[in-house]
C-alpha cells in the first residue's frame, strides 16, 4: 500500500508536465478541413498535412509526435478559384479542393507550399526531393570503416533547401525498414502500440523555417517531446569491454582504477555475466558467485552497474523463472522456449515483473539493451523491434523505479528515440578513417534531436596490437562528446584498460579534462531539454549562411561555447599532427596556444600529442569541477575560467542529478557575468534538495598581464589570495565560501 501511495504521489506530480508535452488531439481552431484532406496550423512554419479516402483522421500520438496541442499561431483561409489558401506568417498553403494528396507524382499543381528563404521564393510539392537535407542519424554503426556508413543516414529535420518532412505515413518506411504506429491503451502504465486509423493514409509534417535551425529543433520538441536529462554519473566515465570477467577480476580493475587515482561512475558487464550464449537471464555462478555481493561492492566504491541484454531469443528452459513465464503466457509443459514477444503485453508484464525486476533488485542500475537481430517483428508487421524495445525498457524504469531517472543504452530506432536517452553505436573498426567520421556523425544526430550517442572510444575491432596513440585521440574526441565510454570486442589482445598503455598519463588528463568539464556539461544537457539543440551540434547552427559551416564537418559545437576541432590524424615523425580548422565569425580563446584569435578564418596548426584543438568563445566563462573521482559528491568549490576577448558570462545549471525533479522546478541557475575586467557572480535562482548553502570559487583570468591589484567585493585582496603565474599569464583568485544567495564581484585593475 505504501509503495503504491508513492507511486500515484509520483503520477500525480508529474500529470501538469504529461499534460503540457503529451497531447496529441490539436486545437479544433488549428485544425481546416477540406472534404479528404485536412490541415493543421501548429507553428508559423509547421503544417500537419493530411488525406484519407475514407476521410479518418489520427488524432492519437503516433511514434513521432505525442503532441499537438499548441498555442494556435495566427492564419487566414481563403478559397478562390477553386484552391484553398491557408497563410501564416511564414507559410503558404495552397491546395486544389477535392485533390488527392500523394507523394507518387512530384507536382505542384494538388498541393503546394510557398516560403521566402534569404529574399528569395521557395516552393514546395508532395514528391519534391531534398537533396540538400542534412541528414540525421543511423541505427547502427556496426562495420564503420572510415565513412562507409553515411550513405545509411536518415533524413534529418533540416536541409539547406529550408524545408523538411517528418513522414508519419502507416505505410511509410522508416529507416530500418518498419513503419509508425499509434500509441493508444495503456499496459501497466505504458501507453501501448495499435494500429493507425487508416494504413493508407497520407500524415505528413511540413517544416519550413529556412535556415533558421535551431527554431526548427525547439519546434520539434514541442510536438515529438523532449529530450530528457539523462543521470549526471551517465555523463561520466565508464569501463567496458566484451570479456569474460570474473567477480575477482572485475573488482581488480576498479582497485587499478583507484590505485592510479582514475576517475570514474560506470561499470559494464558485458554479455558473458549470464549462461548461455547471446541471449540469457540467469548469472554465470562460475564467474560471479555472488552478484549481490559484487554488484554492492561497486556501489560501496562509487560506481553504477549495467548489464548487457541480447533479447532476440527469448527465454528458454534452463534460465530462472522460466516456468513462472511459461505459465504466465499459458504454455503447455513441453514448452522448451517462450519466444520474445515484446509487442505482448502479456509477455512485457511477465517477462519484466518475473525476470527484469528481479535483476533490479540485486542492484542493477540500468540496462544495456544491446538489441540488432531483427529489425521488424514478425508478430506485428512493421513493428521495429529496436524502437518499441527502448519504448518499453525506458517507459518500465520510468514507472517502476520513480526515484531516479529512467535510463536505457540503446540503439537507435527511428524518430522519436531521442525521448528514451541514451544511444549506443555500435561496432566500430580501430581506424583513423573511423575516428575523423565520429565528429560528423555524433554532432549531425542532433538534427533528429538524438544527442547522446556513446561511441566505442578506442574502437571496436582492430588489427594489429594496441595503438597508444590512436587510443589517445579517440579519448581526447570523447572528451568532447556525449557519452565517455571506451570498449572493445573480446578479440585476444585488445586493451583498454588506459593504466596499461605507455601513454598513460596523456590518457589519464583526457578522464581529469572530461571531469573538470562536468559542470559545462551538464548545464549542457539541460539547455538539450530545453531548447531541442544538443550538446554536440554542427556549426552551420550559428553560421547559417557561411559555406565553411558545413564543409568543415569534423568541427563541430560542444554546448554554446567551445569549439571542438580533434586531431584524427597521425602524428608526423616531428610527433605532431597537422590539423586544417576554420573558425567562425567572432573572436575565440585558442586554448594550445592561450591566446584570443580571430575567427572567419582558415588555418592550418600543428598538435603534440598532449595538445587537443579546442577554442573558447571569447568572454565565455567555462565553469570547471576542482579534481574530482567520481561525481557522488558535490564539490564545494568551482573553478571559473574567464576568457578573454569580450564581453559575456554564462549561466551554471543544478540539480539533485538523478531525479524526475527538474521538470518540476527543481533545480537553480546561477548567472555569471564578465564585463572589462570583472566578474560577476549574481544570486542564486531557484531551488532543490540538498542543494549546497555555500560555495568557494578558484577564478582565473586567462593571458591577462599581472594586475596592479584584485578585488573582490570591494576589497582589495593580498598576494595569498591571488597570485600570477607569469608562463600561462593566468591571474588565480580565491574566493572563500560564501552563501550561494550572496553576489561575488571579482576585479583586475592595471
Amino acid at each position: 500500500m505504501k509503495r503504491f501511495l508513492i507511486l500515484l504521489s509520483f503520477v500525480l506530480t508529474l500529470s501538469p508536465m504529461l499534460a503540457q508535452d503529451h497531447q496529441p488531439v490539436a486545437n479544433p481552431e488549428a485544425v481546416v478541413k477540406s472534404g479528404k484532406a485536412r490541415f493543421t496550423v501548429l507553428t508559423p512554419e509547421m503544417i500537419r498535412i493530411q488525406y484519407s479516402d475514407k476521410e479518418l483522421f489520427e488524432d492519437r500520438a503516433t511514434f513521432a509526435v505525442i503532441n499537438r496541442r499548441l498555442p494556435v499561431p495566427r492564419y487566414t483561409t481563403e478559397e478562390r478559384d477553386g484552391y484553398l489558401y491557408i497563410k501564416t506568417d511564414a507559410l503558404t498553403l495552397k491546395y486544389k479542393k477535392g485533390g488527392v494528396i500523394s507523394s507518387g507524382i512530384a507536382s505542384y499543381e494538388v498541393l503546394s507550399i510557398c516560403f521566402d528563404l534569404n529574399g528569395r521564393q521557395v516552393m514546395w510539392y508532395p514528391g519534391k526531393d531534398d537533396a540538400l537535407n542534412l541528414k540525421g542519424t543511423t541505427r547502427t554503426l556496426d562495420g564503420q570503416i572510415g565513412d562507409n556508413k553515411r550513405q545509411e543516414l536518415e533524413n534529418g529535420l533540416l536541409s539547406r533547401a529550408g524545408w523538411s518532412i517528418i513522414d508519419e505515413s502507416p505505410r511509410t518506411r522508416r529507416g530500418d525498414g518498419s513503419t509508425t504506429f499509434v500509441f493508444d491503451k495503456t499496459y501497466d502504465g505504458i501507453e501501448w502500440m495499435a494500429e493507425p486509423v487508416d494504413k493508407d493514409a497520407v500524415d505528413w509534417y511540413f517544416l519550413g523555417y529556412g535556415h533558421q535551425y535551431k527554431k526548427a529543433l525547439g519546434d520539434f520538441i514541442k510536438v515529438a517531446g523532449r529530450q530528457p536529462m539523462p543521470p549526471l554519473y551517465v555523463l561520466g566515465y565508464w569501463y567496458s569491454k566484451y570479456q569474460r570477467y570474473t567477480s575477482d577480476e572485475f573488482m581488480e580493475i576498479v582497485n587499478d582504477v583507484k590505485r592510479n587515482q582514475i576517475p570514474m561512475d560506470v561499470m559494464i558487464f558485458d554479455m558473458d555475466w549470464h549462461t548461455q550464449g547471446w541471449t540469457g537471464w540467469t548469472w554465470d555462478r562460475t564467474a560471479i558467485p555472488d552478484p549481490e555481493g559484487l554488484i554492492d561492492w561497486m556501489h560501496q566504491n562509487g560506481l553504477k552497474v549495467s548489464l548487457n541484454l541480447h533479447p532476440a531469443d527469448g527465454v528458454d528452459d534452463d534460465e530462472d523463472f522460466f516456468a513462472d513465464v511459461r505459465d504466465d503466457m499459458g504454455m503447455d509443459a513441453q514448452t522448451k522456449v517462450v519466444p520474445w514477444n515484446l509487442s505482448d503485453p502479456r509477455f512485457y508484464h511477465s517477462m519484466f515483473n518475473r525476470i527484469i525486476r528481479a535483476r533490479e533488485k540485486q542492484g542493477v542500475d540500468f540496462w544495456w539493451l544491446d538489441w540488432q537481430q531483427n529489425l521488424t517483428s514478425k508478430y506485428v508487421s512493421g513493428l521495429s523491434e529496436t524502437f518499441w524495445c527502448n519504448h518499453v525498457f525506458y517507459n518500465d524504469m520510468r514507472i517502476n523505479r520513480p526515484d531516479h531517472r529512467p535510463l536505457i543504452f540503446h540503439r537507435w530506432g527511428g524518430l522519436g528515440s531521442h525521448r528514451y536517452p541514451i544511444g549506443f553505436s555500435g561496432d566500430s573498426f580501430t581506424t583513423y578513417g573511423t575516428l575523423a567520421w565520429q565528429p560528423y556523425f555524433t554532432a549531425t544526430a542532433s538534427n533528429v534531436g538524438f544527442g547522446y550517442w556513446g561511441h566505442d572510444l578506442g574502437g571496436h575491432q582492430q588489427t594489429g596490437g594496441n595503438d597508444p596513440e590512436i587510443y589517445l585521440r579517440w579519448m581526447q574526441y570523447g572528451v568532447f562528446t556525449p557519452i565517455f565510454r571506451t570498449h572493445a570486442t573480446n578479440w585476444p589482445g585488445i586493451e583498454r584498460r588506459i593504466w596499461h598503455y605507455e601513454n598513460f598519463p596523456l590518457l589519464l588528463e583526457t578522464v581529469k579534462l572530461r571531469y573538470a568539464l562536468m559542470p559545462y556539461i551538464y548545464t549542457a544537457a539541460r539547455q538539450a531539454y530545453d531548447t531541442g539543440v544538443s550538446i554536440c551540434r554542427p556549426l552551420y547552427y550559428d553560421s547559417p549562411e557561411q559555406s565553411n559551416a558545413y564543409l568543415f564537418e569534423d568541427e563541430y559545437m560542444f554546448g554554446d561555447d567551445i569549439l571542438v576541432a580533434p586531431v584524427v590524424t597521425p602524428s608526423d615523425a616531428d610527433g605532431k599532427a597537422a590539423r586544417k580548422t576554420w573558425l567562425p565569425e567572432g573572436k575565440w580563446f585558442d586554448v594550445c596556444r592561450n591566446q584570443v584569435v580571430d575567427g572567419n578564418r582558415v588555418f592550418t596548426d600543428r598538435y603534440a600529442q598532449q595538445e587537443i584543438p579546442y577554442f573558447y568563445r571569447a568572454g565565455t566563462v567555462i565553469v570547471n569541477n576542482p579534481p574530482m573521482l567520481n561525481l557522488n559528491t558535490r564539490p564545494d568549490r568551482l573553478i571559473l575560467k574567464v576568457v578573454p576577448g569580450a564581453d559575456g558570462g554564462t549561466s551554471l545549471y543544478e540539480d539533485e542529478g538523478d531525479t524526475e525533479g527538474y521538470k518540476q522546478g527543481a533545480y537553480t541557475t546561477t548567472a555569471i557575468r564578465h564585463q572589462g575586467n570583472t566578474l560577476s557572480i549574481l544570486p542564486r535562482e531557484g531551488r532543490f534538495p540538498g542543494m549546497p548553502e555555500k560555495r568557494a570559487y578558484t577564478v582565473e583570468f586567462l593571458a591577462q598581464p599581472q594586475p596592479a591589484a584584485v578585488m573582490v567585493n570591494g576589497q582589495r585582496q593580498s598576494n595569498g589570495v591571488w597570485h600570477y603565474d607569469t608562463q600561462s599569464q593566468t591571474v588565480t583568485v580565491y574566493v572563500p565560501a560564501t552563501s550561494c544567495d550572496q553576489k561575488i564581484e571579482v576585479s583586475l585593475s592595471f
